[in-house]
């Protein structure tokens, strides 16, 4: 069985979803502020990789726990809903079909308790 970034197109699709992604949250000014110290570059990486780990694809990821990533950040539900929200319109625009994007979402749902800090 293939996993859910196979599916999807894998590394190549990936890096679309996440360029498509970044322009979509930094043009958002109800998010955009979160990221304002942000060294995009390396945030690229750290969410390729990130996505690839939790979509099934390349263990990769370098980053932080996504509890310690998040603390003191202060978001809230509205936040994390305008972050998912970019996150699939990004991947239906990259290609992604509904179900496989729903399924991705599903995988990041799940990580909402340690994004909230919750």
């Amino acid at each position: 069985m293939s996993t859910l970034y196979e599916k999807i197109g894998g590394q190549p699709t990936i890096e679309k979803v996440v360029d498509d992604f970044h322009n979509r949250i930094l043009a958002d000014s109800s998010v955009s502020g979160f990221f304002g110290k942000t060294d995009m570059a390396k945030q690229r990486t750290h969410q390729i990789g990130f996505f690839s780990l939790i979509l099934g694809g390349p263990k990769d990821y370098k980053g932080r726990a996504m509890d310690q990533t998040h603390t003191g950040m202060s978001l809230q539900q509205s936040h994390f809903d305008a972050i998912a929200k970019h996150l699939t319109d990004a991947m239906t625009s990259s290609g992604v079909s509904a179900d496989d994007a729903k399924a991705a979402m599903a995988e990041v749902e799940k990580l909402k308790p340690a994004i909230l800090n919750k």
